[in-house]
């Protein structure tokens, strides 16, 4: 007796983890809050260009989280040249390699922005995707920290032209070198302990989220978190740790008196020239009554290596309930600083640069959550109709107040 074919296995519809679909009201508000951002970057003076959502690996560079591999922290092939290629990380290493090669065309300072889609080989979670899109300016050129100043400046009003309104939130700046020098003072300075300094980093980084304990626990022996993963520390002595730590609190005051405090604990080279800076970015702020948004903070490092000197996030102070009824707060939705080494790679010269960087669907979901984006598509259905004659159709169809319909009479 002949055996039955063997019925055809379908196969699973399934979105892989850390990605999400999008439907028209989410892409209807992306395109919102896009025109919005672009709008304040144009006022500023800052011109469009646009690079490819893949780079050779080595563009990218040793300041990404590739300690091992090439595809650790970022996604990566090889192509029929067997050279690498990954997805980019974010956009501002495209756009140093981008204005390395252009460098003799372009005018100086180069002022540009651009959008798009940034992909992270990272363990997805709670609001931690793998590709999400970011918006970014940046100036390349100029190593004045006027240019830094108005960075920050540029994102106090990016934030009040999407609606949301002063002292709801807050722009952060402080300045790595002050960090670099007591990193020196603990014996982690030089570039044998770089990969120690990005551990430290990223540690600080975590704080939001992790507290003082978990920080603690990363910049010592290393922390196990809740799925029991265990992340390596940087493995720090205990006075390292505790200097560290004091290094990076925020502190209260203004911020003429917070640049004060941070002088008075400055006991390096690297660390002066660090606090002169955030001495000239505080008065340029002031002067422009920008002093009560834009704020001097120790707390805030950034997590990527590449930073030289001033970074910057913008926080949302404002608070909200999920659907459950728990708090929500939306902490970090941009940020950058100064990154003179990394078109330098290329050209071997010295070429200062600076840019921010909007979080544009991390701060997407804050606005959806807050009601500040309207997430009704902004286009309506269309109604074909054969009708006998004229006469048959109704004077008004529509949907809804704002959903627009169309009768098309057929011959």
């Amino acid at each position: 007796m002949a055996e039955k074919p063997k019925k055809p296995q379908k196969l699973k519809a399934r979105l892989p983890r850390g990605l999400e679909d999008r439907g028209p009201a989410a892409i209807a508000a992306t395109r919102q809050m896009v025109e919005e951002i672009r709008e304040v970057f144009e006022r500023y003076g800052f011109e469009p260009v646009e690079t490819p959502a893949m780079e050779y690996t080595d563009a990218l560079g040793k300041f990404l989280p590739d300690q091992d591999r090439p595809n650790e922290g970022v996604f990566s092939f090889q192509d029929d040249d067997e050279q690498w290629i990954s997805l980019r990380y974010d956009l501002t290493a495209p756009l140093a390699r981008y204005v390395a090669e252009n460098f003799d065309s372009l005018p100086k300072p180069y002022r540009s922005y651009r959008a798009g889609y940034v992909y992270r080989n990272e363990k997805p979670g709670p609001g931690r995707f793998r590709q999400f899109m970011q918006f970014d300016a940046d100036t390349v050129g100029s190593a004045s920290p006027a240019a830094d100043a108005e960075m920050c400046m540029m994102a106090a009003d990016t934030m009040e032209a999407l609606g949301i309104p002063r002292g709801s939130y807050v722009v952060k700046v402080n300045n790595r070198k002050v960090l670099d020098g007591v990193m020196e003072s603990v014996g982690i300075g030089g570039e044998d302990k770089a990969g120690q300094r990005l551990t430290v980093l990223r540690a600080i980084d975590k704080f939001d989220r992790l507290g003082e304990e978990g920080v603690r626990a990363l910049l010592g022996g290393g922390r196990k978190d809740e799925s029991g993963d265990f992340t390596k520390g940087a493995g720090l002595e205990d006075d390292g740790i505790s200097r560290v730590l004091a290094s990076t609190r925020p502190m209260t005051g203004t911020n003429a008196e917070i640049v004060t405090k941070l002088m008075l604990g400055a006991n390096s080279e690297i660390g002066n020239e660090g606090i002169n800076e955030l001495t000239a970015i505080s008065q340029l702020v002031a002067a422009s009554d920008y002093g009560d948004r834009i704020r001097i903070d120790p707390s805030v490092v950034r997590g990527l290596e590449y930073y030289t000197g001033p970074v910057y996030e913008v926080e949302l102070l404002l608070e909200t309930k999920d659907e459950k009824g728990r708090p929500v707060r939306f902490g970090s939705v941009g940020g950058g600083g100064r990154y003179d080494g990394l078109v330098s790679r290329f050209r071997g010269e010295p070429v200062p640069a600076t840019g921010f960087s909007i979080g544009v669907s991390r701060l997407q979901a804050a606005l959806t959550m807050l009601g500040k984006l309207d997430t009704r598509p902004d286009f309506g259905p269309v109604v074909v109709t054969a009708p006998s004659s004229i006469s048959a159709i109704p004077r008004t169809w529509a949907t809804s107040s704002n959903t627009p319909t169309v009768a098309i009479r057929l011959a």
